[in-house]
Formats: structure tokens, sequence, C-alpha cells
């Protein structure tokens, strides 16, 4: 086996096409004189040449294209060097640079592979995700981090719990949540991400909040699998000293017999739940009257300014807190930044407080450095 450079290309029905390139200067364009045919108008009859830098890396040059050569979206002026995963656009056709390992036997003489590839539009396509490497390298553990905020008993004004937040310091990646999990949805690999985290920030911070519950997130393409339930077994019998509690996101609710299974399979596990984003969207009733949680997560968007709303929505949100309580779940108040919004949420029965007033998240690397 050897290492081999190939570009690779993406059709829009994710099949993908690897062009090995075994010599150097490799000349790219429409004319079929070229070591590789685009078919596509969009690209001049000699559009690019790959050839060897000095340094030893691959060096791409835009030979005076009309629509231009991008690497990682920026257009290249001249010539600019390659690395590894970079994405490559000639004109409107993708590719994405691999290096990959091939039996040296099975490669063709450049003069026998004839090959001729379509491009599928003339702009910039984004069949290939940038970061991709850099994201694998996350979920195999380089530059993982997390947080955990504390949830506070509005009685006894004490920590009662926490809850993980998933966070990341890859030099190359994202730092929040939001920004990474639109990179996985990108690939598709959201589920992943969210094992990752959980898995990380359990194992992370156990050893720092013994004899206290940890809430977990979990997203909502692996909630009810087999797959999310099997990933539990082990956290729980390695952290016996923690209780955690499984956030199950309102946009994952949409059965109620297939929900009622779930819980009674936590339960097997000795793993609680919450329901949590509460009256973000639907306010999911039936689910909190029939399948009660053992807390209901009321979303910051209901808490946020709750002091200065209309006496309208605070008669709601106080008829939704007692509508909790009567399922025999505990009402927790996400997202309370002062006095004012803390002091509202008890009146109305709220028993447990996060945010901002009662305690700021803290990072791994501040326990560590502790």
């Amino acid at each position: 086996m050897k290492d081999q450079w190939a570009l690779e290309s993406a059709g829009p029905d994710g099949t993908r096409t690897q062009f090995l390139i075994t010599q150097l200067p490799c000349q790219i364009g429409r004319a079929k004189s070229n070591d590789l045919v685009i078919a596509d108008l969009g690209l001049s009859r000699l559009h690019a040449t790959l050839a060897t830098d000095i340094t030893g890396q691959l060096r791409l040059i835009d030979e005076n294209s009309t629509n231009g050569t991008f690497v990682n979206r920026h257009r290249v002026e001249g010539y600019c060097l390659l690395n590894k995963n970079d994405i490559i656009h000639f004109a409107g056709a993708e590719f994405k640079l691999r290096l990959i390992q091939v039996e040296p036997h099975s490669v063709l003489p450049f003069d026998q592979m004839n090959t001729m590839l379509i491009a599928g539009t003339k702009s910039l396509s984004e069949y290939f995700v940038q970061n991709e490497a850099e994201f694998d390298e996350l979920i195999m553990g380089n530059g993982l981090s997390g947080a955990i905020q504390p949830i506070i008993d509005v009685k006894t004004r004490k920590i009662f719990a926490y809850e993980l937040l998933g966070r990341a310091n890859h030099p190359r990646l994202p730092k929040t949540p939001i920004e990474l999990f639109g990179l996985a949805r990108a690939m598709d690999r959201e589920a992943e991400l969210s094992l990752t985290f959980r898995e990380f920030g359990v194992r992370k911070f156990a050893p720092y909040i013994r004899g206290s519950k940890l809430f977990v997130n979990a997203h909502p393409k692996e909630m009810f699998s087999e797959v999310f339930l099997a990933s539990l077994a082990p956290l729980t019998h390695s952290t016996p000293d923690v209780q955690i509690v499984v956030e199950i996101h309102e946009s994952a609710i949409t059965n109620v017999r297939q929900l009622r299974r779930f819980v009674s399979q936590l339960a097997d596990l000795d793993v609680l739940f919450a329901y949590d984003d509460f009256g973000a969207g639907q306010a999911r009733l039936l689910e909190l009257a029939d399948v009660p949680a053992h807390f209901v997560k009321f979303d910051m968007s209901l808490i946020h300014c709750l002091d200065k709303a209309s006496p309208r929505k605070q008669k709601v949100v106080g008829d939704l807190v007692q509508m909790v309580l009567a399922a025999g779940s505990v009402p927790l108040a996400e997202g309370v930044e002062n006095k004012e919004e803390a002091k509202i949420c008890v009146s109305m029965g709220v028993q447990l407080i996060q945010g901002y007033f009662t305690g700021r998240p803290i990072l791994a690397e501040e326990l560590d450095a502790k």
C-alpha cells in the first residue's frame, strides 16, 4: 500500500468518485487534452494545474481561468499550496483533496484513466464540508471540553444538580455548541457529536460532583434508539455516585406509547428524565399528564423578563407551573438572569432555578486548575 493524492467528487445523490493523481503536473479543464476533463462550460479549456512545489506540497495554479479556482471557498490568485482535505472548486465543480492508500498494481496508467466528470452546478456547491478532518479529531477526543452549570433549589438555596454543557477548544473548530452542531448537521453526524459530548462530560465532571444529579442532553436524532440506551448503561455503572437525568427535547416527543416504553427503559438503568425547553414550541400537555417527567424545564423564552410581562402572560406561565406540579413533576426555570425574574418564578411555584443569576457555567479547565 502507498499514499496517493486523489481528488474526490460528490454528486447530488451522495455518490463519490475519486480521481487518482498519479503524475504531476496534472492539468485540469474542459478540453479533452487535459489529464482531468470536466465537461462543464463554466470551466476554461485549461482551467488549472496541480504541480509539486519546492516545499514538497501540492501547488495549485489557476491558469487565468474565466470563472476562477477556489480553495476552501476563497478564490486563488495565481497559485496556492494545498493541504489534505482542502475543498477545491474549479468554477462550479467541487472536489475534496484526499490522501488515500492504494495498491500500486491497482493504479491505471495515467493516460488510460480517461476520467470525465460533470459538475452539477456553476455556482460554488457545498457537497463537502470544510473542517471534516478536524471534526473527526474532535470525535476522537482532541479538543473536547465541557462545562457544568449549577441548578439551585429555591427553598434551601443550595446546589441541587448541574447541567452538562458541551464545549470544544480545538484550534480549527468553533467553540460554541450551536456552531458545532451546525457543522455536524451538514454531515448528518449530530447524534455522534451528542454522544461524544455526553460521554466525555459525564466522566470528566463526575469526580467533582459526587452525590449530585447531572442533567445531560440528547439530540432528537438519537432519542429512543437502542444505541442511545446502550451508551447510557456504562455511564451509570462507571459513575454510581452521580444520578443522571436525561433531558428530552419536546421536538422528539411524537408518540406516547414509544415515550412510555423509553421511560421504562431509563428506569431500568436508574436514569431520571426531564422535559426540556417546555413552552418553547408546542407545549406537550398530553405527554405531561400521561407520562409525567421527574423534572420539567421551562424554556428561557418564557422566563426572560417575566417580571415585566403582561398580566396575561404571567397568568399563562403560572398556570403551566401549576399543571406541572399537579402532574407530580418538579418545575425548573431556565435562563434566570436577575433577582426579579427569580422572585416571580418562585412566587409561581417554581422549585428549581438555573441561570446566570444563580451560577454561570464552570469550564472543565477551571475545575482542573483548582
